[in-house]
């Protein structure tokens, strides 16, 4: 396999389990949301965060079948996966660092 073949499974493969463990998150949270009212506020944030990851999670497998199989438009997918990257990135270190 090809360095960036192998990169970019690894960021599938990191996104994959994210998104995991963020609708299983989710999931728990919208379960014991009656018990503990806190979880209400924070169930629609919650749900913005696991559909970017899952879209990351889209992408970056758009773009490694891309790369394995060698398809013309892999270079167009590979971009957008890291496009995608960045901008979650940028958003949590935004949110993070409140500014």
């Amino acid at each position: 396999m090809r360095p960036l073949t192998v990169l970019t499974g690894i960021v599938l493969g990191s996104a994959a389990a994210a998104t995991f463990s963020l609708v299983a998150t989710l999931i728990v949270f919208a379960f014991l949301v009656d018990e503990f009212p806190q979880y209400r506020a924070e169930l629609p944030v919650l749900a913005v965060c696991t559909a970017a990851v899952a879209g990351l999670t889209a992408v970056a497998a758009c773009s490694f079948i891309g790369l394995l199989r060698s398809r013309p438009w892999r270079y167009w997918a590979q971009g957008a996966m890291w496009i995608v990257l960045a901008t979650l990135i940028a958003v949590y270190l935004q949110v993070r660092l409140g500014r």
